[in-house]
């Protein structure tokens, strides 16, 4: 991408005010979007992102420049305008560079650029039937089909000089119900580290399906009634309250500026016995591994809480440099023009020894959370307020009649005391994270969990 001779110059240029790190991230990546609305096809499209971020520390000061392009004046020009912020001293700064490789454990056959427009059409247009299909009042489906092929560079001060290409395919598909009053919505969005091999394992019609059922059921839905309750949160998708919730106020670019609910805390309980939660950017294909995160450090399996036990924070360099702690491969970025900073990867809470029915079984009165959707949350107090995307009312040890529009409302300090059952069968859904930054893609996971007692926000 980047000649060794252009990257050692232009580090050498970025250090030359008396920084003592200095870092190059290229990148050339090619985004494909297909999308169908109502039957057509509303967009095909693909576009190139490629530039360069070069950036540059002084103890805890950091400065970071971008350009567009891969040329070695625009390389230059953005080292010079780092070193530039820092100062108007003049040192020469020697540096060589090794490559460093690194293997490959997320394999990939057909990269999206490669595949026929004919054949990206096919797909969405049998997922789109396939969610009109399940009922006449499934009014509106919205299918859009991503690839990414990501090639980056990245060479440090340090000597370090690595490259990888990150392959990406995602599905996903909205549908809406109405009954001609009422208007509910269903989503499902499956993706992978790989190509268009994926739809070897996925198929599009069943996650269309899945997408028109989860609408109808709850256009058929009563409202949820409010108040404190005991929720049973299921698999997959239901981690993304962890990841909003209790996962950011684990990154240390929070954790570093005493801007988390967790700073100081490692070592102690916050969490009850039952929860362990890991961060592991180095699961094979999935949505939100890679070889090595965005400053070239290679990913890692995190514990960060160990029965109920705060064991580790997600690290990225600068945040380190803050807190007196090594990088752990927690570091990301959306593209060249975001300095990178600590994120999430694929994060999950670990299956425990409960069993589903016996989580179900144990509740007199609650909420069955079947399906997560979004929500806010402020990391410094842990403060969430998660939307229920499909819920049931559970009596008796029963899952009875599904309700709508409950909310999920308390702060993530308390929830993860108050997690007292674990189930065993541990599943992973995939989003988008956005942050400083920019958006990135991560998978969010859990068993079923039950919460002894949340505020449940609904209709009095």
């Amino acid at each position: 991408m980047i000649s060794s001779y252009i990257l050692e110059e232009a580090l050498g240029r970025a250090l030359r005010t008396g920084g003592d790190y200095a870092e190059i991230f290229a990148e050339n990546t090619l985004n494909g979007s297909m999308q169908l609305v109502d039957g057509q096809v509303e967009h095909a499209v693909r576009n190139r992102i490629c530039g360069v971020g070069v950036r540059v520390f002084k103890g805890l000061r950091c400065v970071y420049a971008s350009a567009s392009g891969l040329d070695p004046a625009s390389l230059m020009a953005a080292a010079d305008r780092a070193a530039a912020a820092l100062g108007t001293s003049s040192q020469q700064a020697d540096i060589h560079l090794v490559d460093r490789v690194f293997p490959n454990i997320h394999p990939y056959r057909e990269i999206g650029s490669t595949v026929q427009d004919a054949r990206r059409l096919a797909i969405v247009r049998e997922a789109y039937s396939a969610a009109r299909d399940v009922s006449p009042e499934i009014r509106q489906a919205t299918v859009r089909l991503l690839d990414v092929d990501r090639n980056i560079l990245i060479a440090t001060s340090e000597g370090l000089k690595a490259t990888d290409r990150q392959v990406r395919t995602r599905l996903s598909v909205t549908a809406a119900a109405s009954d001609g009053g009422e208007t509910q919505t269903g989503m499902e969005g499956p993706g992978a580290s790989m190509g268009y091999e994926f739809f070897d394992t996925v198929d599009p019609a069943e996650v269309a399906r899945q997408a028109s059922r989860q609408a109808i059921t709850m256009l058929h839905a009563g409202y949820c009634p409010a108040g404190r309750m005991t929720v049973a949160i299921d698999n997959g998708f239901g981690g993304v309250i962890f990841h909003e919730a209790c996962g950011h106020s684990l990154e240390a670019a929070a954790v570093s500026k005493g801007l988390s609910q967790f700073a100081g805390k490692l070592g102690t309980q916050i969490a009850s016995s039952k929860v362990t939660a890991i961060d592991d950017g180095t699961i094979p294909n999935a949505w939100g591994s890679v070889n090595f995160d965005d400053e070239g450090i290679p990913t890692q399996r995190k514990v960060l809480i160990e029965n109920g036990i705060l064991k580790s924070y997600m690290v990225d360099k600068l945040n380190g440099r803050r807190m007196g702690i090594e990088p752990n491969g927690s570091s990301r970025r959306q593209a060249y023009f975001y300095a990178p900073t600590s994120r999430m990867t694929n994060t999950f809470i670990a299956p425990g020894t409960d069993r589903d029915e016996d989580i179900i079984r144990s509740m007199d009165y609650g909420l069955y959370a079947k399906a997560m959707g979004g929500g806010s949350v402020n990391p410094a107090t842990g403060e969430f307020n998660f939307a229920v995307r499909e819920g049931y009312l559970v009596r008796g040890g029963q899952i009875c009649e599904p309700v709508r529009g409950a909310s999920l409302i308390g702060r993530g300090s308390d929830i993860l005391m108050q997690i007292d059952m674990v189930g065993s069968n541990l599943a992973r859904s995939q989003g988008m994270c956005g942050a400083a930054s920019g958006s990135i893609p991560t998978d969010v996971g859990q068993p079923m969990i039950r919460v002894a007692e949340i505020t449940v926000g609904g209709r009095k």
